[in-house]
């Protein structure tokens, strides 16, 4: 990830969008329109007033995917499974973007035309 640092440290994950948050001004123009409204959601990185994304209600939906990839760390090898750190949507140059989402053990990546989130229907998305 370009701005958003989500990295292990000691005995916690330490996460900080600042830097990411202090870009996105300037690159919200060039986003698609679901990966813009997505980004400047602002209870997007509101961690703990964050609407939760449900299953069987939504969550992140891709159109126009040209790439998809996971890169698995293996370094935390204690973990029984990957929980979603942070994430961070950038343009990428052809009209679409490209949508990084910090694992606690991999990352993936999704370049595509654009997103759409959808959050759960109780929290009045």
């Amino acid at each position: 990830m370009k701005h958003v640092t989500a990295v292990w440290q000691d005995h916690g994950f330490f996460l900080d969008p600042r830097a990411y948050l202090a870009e996105l001004p300037k690159i919200r123009a060039e986003l698609p329109s679901g990966a813009r409204d997505f980004a400047c959601d602002p209870g997007h990185y509101d961690i703990p007033g964050a609407p939760p994304l449900c299953e069987g209600s939504g969550a992140v939906v891709y159109s126009g995917v040209r790439h998809f990839a996971v890169d698995h760390h293996r370094s935390i090898d204690w973990l029984l499974v990957d929980t979603v750190l942070l994430d961070e949507i950038l343009p990428d140059g052809d009209g679409g973007c490209t949508h990084e989402i910090a694992l606690t053990d991999a990352l993936i990546t999704v370049r595509c035309a654009d997103l759409e989130a959808r959050w759960c229907l109780t929290s009045g998305r």
